[in-house]
């Protein structure tokens, strides 16, 4: 049997570096505002167009995925977020008058690779021979909160000492780590990865009525988790009027960090996932009333990062439940759950920012700012906040029901 121990450690390192991809663009949301004039909806655009690409990505495999060759595309993955960083920062820096369309050009480039690292890693993760494969599976969603922390605390050092006009050098640095990820799967083993398992009508069927069920599960989930990891830097600058370097470290770095570690610990001591996904849901959503309604600092800020708790295993849990359900689902159910993630992650902070840029402008914000001695945006981003709890709210409803469902479905066999 081949050893796949640096297969493994790859896909880590791959979804290490990945983070990038989804933690570097927030943390640069007041910078481009301020250099280039881009408003808030326009920022959040740039998320929309980073989530609806992967969710691009995550279709054609859903449908499409025995046209590619797997091993091929898994190798060739990382150049492509490499170039993405490259465009991302060498458009903005060259033309600063197309600094938006070249923003755009590369969330589009490395928004496709990040794609396939969430439609190809999963699986592959799930085909190597293990003892523990819900373990393996939860190391690898660990790793990207361990990714977050650490281009966070890199950023605030460099921006420390460089100053945040100067951030386009930062994305050419991480533009260069992915090729260590290519090198590694060209040099390594990759395990066989099926399309779909073969099985009877009333197998499909019920395999069908589980996926549904979980795909709704995800991109509640994804939703409740990419509203706060996308909005928290500015709500932190903005709401809470916390330097931006503080909040980054102390707010962002610390969110990714309970993300990350909340995570590590399920791998280690963690069971029964549909009851950790609907304490998840509930805990989230008191997180972002909490932030949205408290007038105190201190209990935003702790509602911002324990946030990180609760949302952890929200995307990651719901494929261990797919997977503990419905064994061995293939590529193309791991392509759909990862569509249904990104349709969520693309479209929740959108709907935040069309939502912080409506509330700021509007009458509300003005009178409301008058009354509390508060600028329009702290209303807006306070508004926007509060309008994201119905996400979790909606994930802990639907999780009773698929709790039931899946109790009836045993029950049935």
């Amino acid at each position: 049997m081949p050893n796949y121990n640096r297969t493994k450690f790859a896909c880590y390192y791959t979804y290490v570096t990945m983070a990038a991809t989804n933690s570097l663009p927030p943390l640069l949301f007041v910078t481009f505002h301020r250099m280039y004039s881009i408003s808030y909806t326009l920022l959040g655009s740039l998320l929309l167009v980073n989530f609806f690409t992967q969710l691009c990505i995550d279709l054609i495999f859903t449908f499409f995925g025995n046209h590619f060759n797997i091993k091929k595309t898994v190798r060739v993955m990382p150049i492509i977020t490499s170039v993405g960083f490259a465009m991302y920062a060498l458009i903005p820096l060259f033309a600063p008058e197309k600094a938006f369309t070249g923003l755009v050009i590369g969330t589009v480039l490395f928004s496709v690779a990040s794609g396939l690292c969430e439609v190809l890693l999963s699986p592959l993760i799930a085909a190597i021979p293990s003892d523990t494969p819900e373990k393996d599976m939860s190391i690898l969603h660990s790793l990207y909160g361990w990714g977050v922390v650490l281009v966070v605390i890199i950023s605030t050092i460099y921006f420390k000492i460089f100053g945040t006009e100067n951030w386009m050098y930062l994305s050419l640095f991480i533009a260069a780590t992915p090729i260590v990820s290519s090198v590694l799967y060209f040099i390594s083993p990759l395990p066989e990865m099926s399309l779909a398992p073969a099985s009877d009508k009333k197998t499909t069927v019920n395999r069908h009525k589980g996926i549904f069920l979980c795909a709704v599960c995800i991109i509640l989930g994804s939703s409740s988790e990419n509203i706060m990891t996308s909005w928290i830097s500015s709500f932190m600058e903005k709401a809470l009027l916390i330097p931006k370097a503080t909040g980054d470290i102390l707010g962002m770095a610390v969110f990714a960090l309970f993300l990350a570690f909340t995570r590590s610990l399920y791998a280690k001591f963690g069971k029964n996932i549909k009851f950790t996904l609907l304490i998840g849901m509930c805990g989230a959503a008191v997180c972002y009333l909490v932030a949205g309604l408290s007038s105190s600092v201190v209990a935003g800020f702790l509602a911002c990062i324990l946030a990180g708790i609760f949302t952890s295993m929200l995307w990651p849990g719901t494929l261990i439940m797919m997977e503990n359900e419905m064994p061995s689902p293939g590529v193309a159910a791991y392509a759909l759950m990862a569509a249904c993630g990104d349709f969520g992650a693309a479209t929740a902070p959108q709907l935040t920012g069309i939502i912080v840029d409506k509330v700021s402008v509007s009458r509300l914000a003005a009178t409301l700012g008058e009354k509390y001695s508060a600028a329009p945006d702290q209303i807006g981003l306070k508004v926007g906040m509060l309008c994201a709890a119905v996400f979790p709210i909606l994930g802990a409803l639907w999780m009773v029901y698929v709790i039931k469902s899946f109790k009836k479905k045993k029950k049935e066999e």
